[in-house]
């Protein structure tokens, strides 16, 4: 048995031993930058893989003969390569793609990428124009935001039956670095986006729901990363005007140019201006600088470098929510103000490096490091005179924070028969100083009539996780995983006499499992399923001890990406969400208080069809059912959870230069509080973008409100008091929504 055993396996392995392999790049034609996650197919074989961050992918144990190679990226024309194996020989392939018109024909459901496959985001970032930074979260489906004060606050964000706050159960990311705040000053997950310039936004990476194991904190209803250039395909400036003294001024500049991408480099220098006084009665006044610098380049064989640095400063006034009483007595005008001296700055400077290295083995490994100083001061009034009837309810908020943190991660990737095993273990860490978080009782923004809290927080969030990805044949993919979370939150309470400082630590283990069943090119069935939670804030954990410092949340997607035609995408998911504590926002107190459980199950449905060679429809409709968990019948309402939404618009590219869109937002009537006796009215908005082309220039017009319907666009069940009135009185304050308003751009590239 032992001699059979041994020849048998002398058999195998010279069999193996004289197989060729197959080493191969894709680039982009104009930036010479690698392509990351172009699917390759070995046609002959049935054989697929993508890749990796350095535009690189790898065959091996092949056959000596010719092959077919076929290349296919979102936005880029198929490619076929033929190719000749030898054996025992490496055959190389460089691959410059060429870009084209999005053509849905061409885009194939891969069981390759099955785990983070972006078929929707990326088909969106190619037809539909951007044209602020509002746009960019807009492009997640089921995504809406509002914004209640004059343009430089954070948007509130809702998401899959969520009122996310500012950022609560969301992820938000920048090239990886976190935008959220956590224990911030205005709400726990404060994400702050105006510091992206929109026209440098290169790509959209989104998921709902706790399925994955790289993001920790925060991503219990999903997780956004925004993707900026690169490079730039060439040095622009850009100038817009509109309604309501409104300027804005845009310039990005490729510092190395041709000579710099002959030697694998690229680097450019951005900056963008704004102002507006925007449609309300009080001139806002609103100013915002970005600046942002971006290098890239090969500081090794395979090793890539990307160091960004960015600023940002933003100042403004805003008019704040208005009762429904206040307009309907004529006391002030829809889109007037109760307390005009309402108002904030913020600003928030970045520095992030990320190295990416991948070995002659195709082991990835990949490092970044990222800081942050940001500063923040806001004014607002939310119940007008209810608590002082002579000064007025005015409060600030402020905090001055340094965040800085490093994440690692090393994958591994091996081929077992037909089946392809990635393995990645990571690190993650995070931590979070401020200093002077503040809430006060003010009047005019110019006196402080009381300190209500102040103190400094020290907080860190240390993670490790591990993931394995398993692509068993053509049709099964499984992931598992899991992560580990620690925390460790620390409030110095600068009011206490003495002085205290106490913490609490805790930690959370989240396992991850997700299966995918390829049945063909055309059509993919999956099931999501994990644990994620969030964090809460610092001030209220600390001085409980520790106590639900991470409430976990468990969720499940049960959902299809299916192609019935060649000019029709579809992707559709029923899902589920349990949450072990929800937050509940107090107007009167302007906080948001934890509560308990709380569950959350819908429908979302996604469709993107080209119509014409030139023309694309999409269509997303989300419902959601949010209920509280074992609370008084009647009462089990979520405040201002959306239940139904809808977006969905025809977008234009054509060859002669012309290309634009028309958009509509549609969210219904929702509890604007618990029992559902005060509703939130719904809105129905349409949008318009129209752009003309030619070789250095490009003309644009942008019209909100298309039809200049009157909305409202932010709404809460406040309890307040006018002036004047004896007793307060719950009822919805509203930030009017923007009537119509138009914009002109013109933009130079050179």
């Amino acid at each position: 048995m032992k001699l059979l055993f041994l020849f048998f396996l002398l058999i195998s392995t010279s069999a193996f031993a004289h197989l060729g392999k197959l080493s191969g790049t894709v680039q982009d034609p104009v930036t010479r930058l690698p392509l990351v996650g172009v699917t390759v197919q070995l046609t002959e074989l049935g054989r697929a893989t993508h890749t990796n961050e350095l535009g690189q992918y790898y065959f091996d144990k092949l056959i000596t003969g010719s092959y077919h190679l076929t290349l296919s990226h979102v936005g880029f024309a198929t490619q076929t390569v033929v190719v000749s194996i030898h054996d025992d020989q490496t055959t190389t392939v460089s691959t410059l793609l060429t870009s084209t018109p999005l053509e849905l024909s061409e885009v194939v459901v891969s069981s390759a990428r099955a785990h983070d496959q972006q078929l929707i985001s990326s088909l969106d970032i190619k037809v539909r124009p951007i044209t602020n930074s509002q746009e960019i979260l807009r492009l997640v489906p089921g995504l809406f935001i509002g914004q209640h004060a004059g343009g430089g606050k954070a948007e509130q964000i809702f998401l899959r039956g969520f009122d996310l706050d500012h950022g609560t159960d969301i992820r938000l990311t920048v090239d990886g670095m976190p935008v959220n705040m956590v224990s911030h000053a205005h709400g726990q997950g404060y994400a702050d986006l105006h510091f992206v310039i929109p026209e440098l936004v290169e790509g959209v990476d989104f998921k709902k729901g706790p399925y994955r194991t790289d993001k920790g904190n925060l991503a219990t209803a999903g997780w956004v990363d925004f993707r900026t250039r690169t490079a730039l395909d060439k040095s622009f400036v850009k100038l817009e005007t509109g309604q309501y003294n409104t300027y804005r001024a845009v310039a990005g500049i490729d510092l190395l140019g041709e000579k710099g991408r002959n030697n694998n480099q690229s680097a450019y220098l951005a900056s963008e201006y704004s102002y507006t006084n925007s449609y309300f009665d009080n001139p806002q006044h609103f100013r915002r600088l970005n600046v942002v610098g971006k290098y890239h380049g090969h500081v090794g064989t395979n090793t890539n470098l990307t160091l960004t640095g960015s600023t940002f400063y933003s100042q403004w006034n805003h008019s704040g929510q208005i009762p429904d009483r206040a307009v309907a007595a004529g006391l002030t005008d829809f889109f007037g103000s109760i307390d005009p001296t309402e108002g904030g700055e913020t600003s928030r400077t970045n520095l992030n490096a990320q190295l990416v290295t991948v070995t002659p083995r195709n082991r990835v490994m990949k490092h970044q490091l990222f800081y942050s100083n940001y500063n923040f001061e806001l004014y607002s009034n939310f119940t007008f005179f209810k608590e002082d009837t002579l000064n007025g309810d005015q409060i600030r908020q402020k905090e001055e924070r340094n965040l800085f943190g490093y994440t690692g991660s090393y994958a591994t990737q091996t081929t077992v028969g037909r089946s392809t095993w990635t393995t990645t273990v990571g690190v993650q860490y995070r931590q979070d100083i401020t200093h002077g978080t503040e809430l006060s009782h003010t009047k005019d923004r110019v006196i402080t009539l009381e300190r209500k809290n102040y103190g400094n927080i020290n907080e860190i969030n240390a993670a490790a996780y591990a993931d394995e990805l398993v692509q068993l044949s053509e049709r099964v993919t499984i992931n598992a995983g899991v992560r580990v979370d620690y925390f460790r939150s620390q409030y110095e309470d600068l009011l206490a006499q003495p002085l205290t400082k106490q913490h609490a630590t805790a930690a959370i283990v989240s396992p991850k499992l997700n299966l995918y069943y390829t049945a063909s090119p055309r059509l993919q069935l999956y099931l999501n399923t994990g644990k994620g939670f969030h964090s809460n804030d610092a001030r209220v954990v600390v001085p409980q001890g520790g106590k639900e410092i991470l409430p976990a949340a468990y969720g499940s997607d049960l959902g299809l990406i299916v192609k019935p035609s060649p000019k029709l995408l579809i992707n559709a998911a029923a899902w589920y969400l349990w949450l072990a504590q929800e937050f509940v926002f107090v107007g009167d107190e302007n906080v948001v208080e934890p509560s308990g459980r709380s569950r959350r199950y819908g429908l979302d449905l996604s469709a993107r069809y080209q119509l014409t060679h030139h023309l694309y429809a999409d269509l997303d409709v989300n419902t959601a059912t949010p209920r509280a968990i074992g609370v008084e019948a009647g009462k089990s309402y979520l405040p201002l959870a959306p239940t139904f939404t809808s977006t969905g618009g025809l977008s234009l590219r054509t060859e002669t230069g012309f290309s634009g869109s028309l958009r509509y937002r549609y969210i219904a009537d929702r509890p604007a509080n618990e029992d559902n006796s005060i509703v939130a009215k719904g809105y129905f908005v349409n949008d318009l973008q129209a752009n003309y082309s030619r070789k250095a220039y490009t003309l644009g017009l942008s019209v909100q409100n298309l039809f200049n319907v009157r909305w409202k666009e932010t709404q809460f069940a406040t309890e307040s008091r006018l002036r004047g009135e004896a007793a307060p009185i719950t009822e919805i304050c509203f930030t009017p929504g923007t009537p119509f308003f138009a914009r002109l751009s013109l933009t130079y590239s050179f």
